[in-house]
């Protein structure tokens, strides 16, 4: 028997399909695969060397038992005829919106309806952006805004109207990276360390991290994450009390991001819906990430208030609600019934008693930088610290910790210019390793 065999050369076709030059402009996949290459030459060139981790922000303790308890038995009634179940609702379980807005909302005014469950806050945020018909429809294609300098990198690559190079100033108080895939940040100068077409407002320690909002021309959209990555700055009742009324005089849409709420032990809004007026002004994002461990289960929400309107008067809930029947099938009910684990009255004490171990990792190292007499920022309200090195520049701190410690953080210059000289430190990690950390930064720095 003879057998044949034909080798066909592949055909490359050219299709009229044309490549978004946008995502020549992605600096934040560079940061990020500047860490990780730095990171991996590292462990070549120490194979026996113990790395810790003070970087990434993923969380590392398990989820209680109470918790994962409920997701094993909600996955296994699947298994059964009287449990299974198949397509949910797009905006959630609402015996899980109805917890959200009691528990997180319970004095504000906040109703079920009004609360969307989704697959977490990072999700949601590129949604709002990246979605064509909710960027037109909601945002609109001339939409302005602006940006928080630092400010964590995954909103600004967003903005790019495709095909459409607009030289439009706008402010994102929030994240990067996700107005970089649309089109409309431009290209990014290195010399400056800023997209060309990103408003970049100070946010830094001498203007107590938070935007001067007398010097900050009137925008559409307003991105506001507190406690804010990386700086760990809660906004005072205070600030967020200006923010409202400069977005109600403007006519603004704030986009609240508060994934680290929990994190808050002071006085501080875990809310923008606890200042008056918030509701006519805002919408609001948050997750069940750092809160419960669910950096992989994958669990959030927003709540776009009925007061919410256009500037014809019409309610912004409702086309909300249209492009999260068109683009989302819902969050995984596995998932939700974790989320409702989460929000009974023994669930919220078990994650509360890991944040509590989160926030004494935050207090250890807080307290070995500041033994060094270095100026700390954060780590009371939020899982990270930032840590200022005058005179240095971050990467050359980046690098010289990890050559001398084996340990990872962050450079400041990865979320923005203004991240220059400073270091972010992650809280989440093992106890015995964030012990071990301190002993390794105590004898290279003191």
């Amino acid at each position: 028997m003879v057998h044949l065999m034909i080798i066909l050369n592949p055909v490359y076709i050219r299709w009229n399909v044309y490549l978004i030059a946008c995502f020549f402009s992605y600096y934040t996949l560079w940061f990020l695969n500047q860490i990780c290459r730095r990171e991996l030459e590292h462990t070549q060139k120490y194979p026996h060397a113990k790395l810790i981790k003070l970087g990434i922000g993923d969380t590392t303790e398990p989820i209680p038992d109470i918790i994962t308890s409920a997701m094993a038995e909600h996955a296994h009634a699947l298994s059964t005829i009287r449990g299974y179940r198949g397509y949910g609702a797009e905006q959630g379980n609402m015996e899980l919106r109805n917890a959200i807005a009691q528990t997180f909302y319970r004095d504000m005014g906040i109703k079920a309806n009004e609360v969307f469950v989704s697959d977490g806050a990072q999700c949601d945020i590129s949604r709002i952006q990246v979605s064509e018909v909710f960027l037109y429809m909601l945002l609109g294609s001339n939409v302005t805004v602006a940006v928080q300098d630092p400010s964590f990198p995954l909103l600004l690559l967003n903005f790019h109207t495709v095909g459409d190079w607009r030289r439009i100033p706008y402010i994102v108080v929030a994240y990067m990276d996700s107005s970089v895939i649309i089109g409309q940040s431009g290209n990014f100068k290195e010399e400056t360390g800023k997209y060309e077409n990103i408003l970049y407002m100070n946010c830094g320690p001498e203007s107590n991290f938070f935007p001067d909002l007398s010097n900050t021309p009137r925008t559409d959209i307003i991105f506001l994450c507190s406690p804010n990555n990386p700086t760990g700055h809660a906004a005072s009742r205070q600030q967020l009390e200006q923010l409202v009324e400069f977005a109600k005089a403007n006519g603004s849409i704030i986009i609240h991001d508060s994934a680290y709420a929990a994190y808050i032990t002071d006085e501080s809004p875990r809310s923008i819906f606890e200042i008056p007026g918030g509701r006519e002004v805002a919408i609001e994002i948050s997750s069940f990430s750092k809160f419960a461990g669910f950096t992989g289960v994958r669990l959030g929400w927003t709540v776009v208030p009925e007061e919410l309107l256009y500037s014809n008067g019409f309610p912004v809930i409702k086309d909300y609600n249209r492009i999260v029947c068109t683009c989302f099938n819902g969050a995984s009910s596995i998932a939700q019934a974790g989320g409702l684990a989460c929000l009974s009255s023994d669930g919220y004490l078990a994650m509360n008693a890991v944040l509590d171990y989160y926030k004494e990792n935050a207090k250890i190292i807080m307290d070995t930088f500041t033994s060094l007499g270095l100026k700390v920022h954060g780590g009371k309200n939020a899982p990270y610290m930032w840590v200022h090195f005058p005179g240095l520049r971050s990467w050359d701190v980046f690098n010289e910790i990890l050559e001398k410690t084996h340990i990872i953080t962050v450079p400041g210059t990865g979320f923005g210019p203004g991240g220059e000289g400073y270091i972010r430190v992650s809280a989440f990690g093992q106890r015995e390793s964030v012990i071990e950390a301190s002993r390794r930064l105590k004898n290279l720095l003191k």
